[in-house]
């Protein structure tokens, strides 16, 4: 009979079950029968029941601490699997950081298409009559009258430049996402900043679009010791309890903060990820693939988007054929990307742990093939059980 590896830490320690308190194995040997036959007195045969039944008892005590011991050990075996799960799929999202900011170059051959944050504001420079466009020129032409002027002074800055990305792919994508307007609005501290806008251009000849970082903020936690202050979104899950395959990570958390934009907070401490990205992306999801994306369909509320150009809309609407590329785009983190330091080593740590789960999962197969054995065994006792007093009911009676 199999038995489990209780030498791993944590493993619970098995029961002993090997005898009842008849000194009879668990799997005792079947019982008689004490009705047919002979005549015998009445006080015989209900010695006789008595003996019998005690040794079912027995047995069927000794069964169900067996059921509760492989309970158990499926119990601890699941709890082990989702903790690695959960582990592999952290790195499995660190990993792809690096494949989703890298694979646009690798198909091009070279670095030289780069969206730079000079790009980003050359972008905006060509909007000429549009309020992003007039501050850049203002703080580009004329920077003493650009912080001069009540316009500026409660500018947190625009939409396009308040945020980078690990490569081209994603600066496409986030950009469309949200549009061109949204990339162009002016984000403002307070509503002083919106109003100070209007009084600008009393006349309306310039497009304006302003964004209150002051918005309703993201409520829950962020991952812990982490100076960009991502936030502990929990990962999507299909209805099996599984994480859905190729899922790189929420959009939300693949924005770069730089550290003056990190020290950017609110009157109540709220930093941009938790407000202005929060309120534009939410809880957008990022996949490898556009198949990928599909096949996690049942566990998207809040819109998705892959790296080969799928988008699905927070109204669940898809984004499908060839779409114009936005004009002003989110800047990347750098000019090329390189292969982080502990790449190799979270690789091996994923494919270690990815070992380490199948033979857990193997272990609670066997642990369910041994439950349904004994849970069998103990019906087959209970059915003796019931039979030996119904039998003992008619005997008497006759």
């Amino acid at each position: 009979m199999y038995q489990p590896n209780y030498q791993r830490p944590g493993y619970p320690k098995p029961f002993s079950l090997q005898e009842s308190s008849t000194g009879k194995s668990w799997e005792c040997s079947e019982p008689p029968a004490i009705f047919g036959g002979e005549m015998i007195n009445g006080d015989h045969l209900k010695q006789k029941v008595i003996l019998y039944s005690k040794i079912l008892e027995d047995d069927m005590k000794m069964l169900g601490l067996k059921i509760e011991y492989h309970n158990n050990n499926i119990k601890f075996l699941k709890t082990e699997i989702d903790k690695l799960d959960e582990s592999i799929l952290d790195m499995q999202v660190s990993l792809g950081k690096y494949h989703s900011s890298s694979v646009s170059t690798m198909e091009e051959g070279s670095f030289e298409h780069f969206q730079s944050e000079e790009n980003t504001i050359e972008q905006i420079l060509q909007k000429e009559k549009s309020a992003a466009g007039v501050l850049c020129h203002l703080k580009k032409r004329q920077p003493t009258l650009a912080t001069s002027i009540e316009l500026a002074k409660d500018v947190v800055g625009i939409v396009a430049t308040l945020g980078k990305v690990g490569g081209e792919n994603l600066s496409r994508l986030f950009s469309e996402y949200i549009g061109l307007d949204t990339m162009m609005a002016i984000v403002c501290k307070t509503l002083k900043g919106v109003k100070a806008l209007e009084t600008y251009d009393k006349e309306g000849r310039i497009n304006k679009i302003c964004f209150p970082f002051f918005c309703r903020p993201y409520v829950g936690d962020f991952v812990a010791n982490d100076p960009q202050r991502r936030l502990a979104l929990l990962k999507p899950r299909l209805p099996t309890g599984e994480c859905p395959h190729g899922f790189l990570g929420f959009a939300v958390n693949m924005i770069d903060l730089e550290s003056i934009n990190l020290s950017c907070l609110t009157i109540n401490g709220h930093g941009l990820r938790e407000t202005l990205f929060y309120s534009l992306f939410s809880r957008v999801q990022v996949y490898k693939t556009r198949s990928e994306m599909q096949l996690a369909l049942p566990c998207i509320s809040e819109g998705a988007l892959s790296l080969d150009g799928g988008m699905i809309r927070s109204n669940g609407v898809f984004a499908l054929g060839n779409r114009n590329e936005v004009e002003v785009r989110f800047p990347i983190s750098s000019g090329s990307p390189s292969l982080p330091g502990d790449y190799l080593e979270t690789q091996e740590r994923a494919k270690l742990m990815k070992w380490e789960r199948d033979r857990f999962f193997e272990d609670m197969q066997r642990e369910h093939t041994l439950l349904n054995h004994v849970k069998i065994t103990f019906e087959h006792k209970k059915d003796e059980f019931l039979k030996l007093i119904a039998d003992g009911e008619a005997y008497v009676s006759q």
